[in-house]
């Protein structure tokens, strides 16, 4: 199949692609030009194009003709969204709406939709685990613009029988390059032996490891029990962001300070996100392979031997 992958370059993008190029994709990647990161390698096709940009994006589509496309580029910082709302709603929710009106007017044999959407879009709920059919109540820029993204993409299934599948995945790590979020910022920091610096002690998430995010896309692809849904992926299993600490410190062998409340808190924050997988589980036959700890051993060895290094 012709598969069209936007932010390929990203976290999830950059461990995607190359599987789907070893199941013998013909693989484009979108790249805007400003990144400075590019997705290289043996059946794998950059083109250049801004989501905002709604020619463009239509006229790639209208040349690449893309069986499917899995949506992964967006704006993702939450912190970044509360100062730059504008910028996140246009690419997030307006980009969005480009590629996916492009595919539906220029593709006629066009066989689906990945959306990638997030957990986040439930904002602060009162019952867990989260399922898929909750009250989505966003808090934040980044959230709002991808409901936005979420309710048109429902319309045009609604309207057109759009083939799309709109994953939700709970907080993912296992990053190679990255230490702005908590996983990876704390392991770093803990194998340099520093001030472990962080944030609010108490939030509760679930959290899931990169190889079954990615695991999560492969099972949807072309998959007709996922069109037109929507599927939460994650582990349910809820950690505290000190329990997860006390966890890595653990198994690194960690003995040193650790320093909260020293990122500023955000203005609205979710204080427990723990979701459901059994609709994924039920109708794709899609679980998680890696426990918490096991993910985190995993990281922690990749980022000990890159520091090493």
């Amino acid at each position: 199949m012709k598969v069209l992958v936007t932010g390929g370059s990203g976290f999830i993008g950059s461990h995607l692609i190359p599987k789907l190029a070893e199941l013998g994709h013909e693989v484009y990647s979108l790249e805007r030009y400003v990144t400075g990161r590019y997705v290289l390698g043996a059946r794998i096709a950059t083109v250049f194009g801004d989501l905002r940009d709604s020619f463009t994006i239509r006229k790639l589509v209208r040349e690449i003709q893309p069986d499917v496309v899995i949506h992964l580029a967006s704006i993702s910082p939450v912190a970044y969204s509360y100062d730059r709302p504008q910028e996140v709603f246009e690419v997030n929710a307006l980009g969005t709406i480009n590629l996916a009106e492009a595919c539906l007017r220029e593709v006629p044999h066009f066989r689906h939709f990945l959306f990638a959407g997030t957990s986040e879009e439930y904002g602060n709920q009162t019952e867990f685990p989260v399922e898929e059919d909750a009250e989505l109540r966003p808090n934040s820029p980044y959230s709002v613009s991808k409901v936005a993204a979420d309710k048109y993409l429902h319309y045009m299934r609604d309207a057109y029988d759009y083939p799309v599948t709109v994953l939700r995945p709970f907080n993912t790590y296992g990053r190679k390059d990255n230490v702005h979020f908590v996983v990876e910022r704390t392991i770093t920091q803990m194998l340099q032996e520093k001030t472990v610096k962080l944030g609010d002690p108490t939030p509760m998430r679930d959290f899931m490891y990169i190889d079954d995010h990615v695991d999560a896309y492969l099972t949807c692809l072309d998959n007709e029990k996922a069109k037109g849904e929507v599927f939460n992926f994650c582990t349910g299993r809820g950690v505290s962001i000190k329990e997860l600490t006390d966890l890595i410190a653990k198994l690194i062998g960690f003995e040193g300070e650790i320093s909260w409340a020293t990122i500023p808190a955000r203005p609205l924050d979710i204080q427990k996100l723990v979701g459901s997988y059994e609709k994924a589980k039920r109708v794709l036959g899609w679980k998680p392979a890696y426990m918490l700890e096991e993910g985190l051993r995993k990281t922690i060895d990749f980022w000990r031997n890159k520091l090493s290094a």
